[in-house]
């Protein structure tokens, strides 16, 4: 714990002293390969804790000279899996994330601001479903230099703001909890996104 806590508070500095620098100004795009989208839902009155991931996403960001921060993931929805071939087509069926007319879930980070240690307070909105909801949440910075930073954030939402609720006899909890591991590299000049691993 206290080497976790260390080196928290070096990526804190390490990040503090590069925004101040303007050292992580420019373009970032996400390294798919280094980077995890996973979910959770309590389910059978929460005696069982559902698992999954996405297997298909990218992203991108961007810092102003001035620090601002402003970001995208966009998750391929039909990517989800659970290891569970039944579940996953329900999950991708009109009860929850409805995948043929919603194909994507994005979340857009508007506004993040730097605070104590080595986190960021993030306000943006999540859309799934069709749906677009207001969004705030924290992320850690694992690491941080002038041309790679790797982010952790976990956000729990009530899936029945985005009209998914299905829950015959309340088996299944209406929150859902994502978390993200995010590799964000500095982007080169007219390079294309990184594309998810298949």
């Amino acid at each position: 714990m206290a080497a976790e806590a260390g080196r928290a508070a070096q990526a804190g500095t390490d990040v503090a002293a590069l925004v101040r620098d303007g050292a992580l100004a420019g373009s970032w795009v996400l390294d798919p390969r280094a980077s995890r989208v996973e979910f959770r839902v309590k389910h059978f009155w929460g005696a069982v804790t559902v698992r999954g991931w996405f297997e298909r996403f990218e992203g991108e960001g961007a810092v102003g000279p001035d620090g601002k921060v402003t970001g995208q993931l966009a998750i391929d929805a039909a990517s989800l899996n659970t290891k569970n071939k039944q579940r996953d087509r329900h999950l991708r069926s009109g009860d929850f994330f409805d995948v043929q007319n919603d194909p994507r879930v994005v979340v857009t980070v508007s506004r993040v601001e730097l605070t104590h240690g080595a986190q960021l307070a993030a306000e943006g909105e999540l859309e799934a479903a069709g749906v677009r909801e207001p969004l705030s949440f924290t992320a850690e910075v694992v690491d941080a230099s002038a041309d790679a930073v790797t982010l952790q954030a976990e956000v729990t939402v009530d899936r029945s703001r985005f009209g998914m609720t299905w829950s015959p006899l309340r088996i299944a909890s209406m929150q859902a909890t994502g978390s993200v591991t995010a590799r964000l590299t500095r982007a080169s000049a007219g390079s294309p996104p990184a594309a998810s691993p298949a």
